[in-house]
């Protein structure tokens, strides 16, 4: 696939190293071209460009910005009209240790709701940096997964086939507003990980008998 990421932080590193391992097409930008140009270094099949220049022909974008910066940042990319654009953001308090909305809306809603144009998708959020950057494989054999939510079916199964093609296993979440849901377990992840000192290579996953 021809994918953008938006974010030269931990996320959008571990996004163009696994998409770069997988052979996919990727477009990364951010705030600071020069960290985006040294990211695109590391990696084959990896450019970087000015937000205004990033999208091209891409067919997913992928949002990998604070949640507080996510919907400028999409917009800065121009005309999104009939993208997929995957939200993998969390509406994270200053600590962490909280979401700053939830129950009535979700931070997927509120995105899509500014790029209206778009097909939102939530996906990846449940992982952290880490996780995402060493690949779905665990100890014992175990395989992690990727949780996806959307209203629009072709979105969704594009971005199911992107998680597939990194290797996770995937769990359809159904609709966008099941990002209610999938939020907050992000949020118990990250107590786990920090709060409960279980460290960052742990995931929720689904199992079946």
């Amino acid at each position: 696939m021809k994918i953008t990421v938006i974010g030269t932080g931990n996320m959008g590193s571990g996004f163009a190293k696994q998409l770069s391992a997988a052979g996919h097409s990727v477009r990364v930008t951010g705030r600071d071209i020069t960290k985006a140009q040294a990211l695109a270094d590391q990696y084959a099949n990896v450019s970087a460009y000015a937000p205004a220049q990033a999208l091209g022909d891409s067919e997913v974008v992928v949002v990998a910005t604070a949640y507080a910066d996510a919907a400028s940042a999409l917009q800065s990319l121009g005309d999104l009209t009939g993208k997929v654009v995957i939200d993998i953001t969390n509406p994270l308090s200053a600590d962490y240790m909280s979401l700053t909305i939830g129950h009535v809306t979700s931070a997927a809603e509120e995105i899509a709701k500014s790029v209206p144009q778009a097909h939102v998708v939530k996906a990846f959020n449940t992982l952290f940096a880490q996780v995402l950057a060493d690949g779905p494989k665990f100890a014992n054999d175990q395989r992690g997964s990727v949780f996806v939510a959307a209203d629009n079916e072709r979105a969704k199964q594009t971005a199911i086939a992107l998680a597939q093609s990194l290797g996770w296993n995937t769990v359809d979440a159904g609709g966008l507003v099941n990002a209610r849901y999938l939020e907050p377990l992000a949020g118990l992840n990250i107590y786990l990980g920090y709060g409960a000192g279980m460290g960052t290579s742990i995931a929720p996953v689904w199992l079946h008998k």
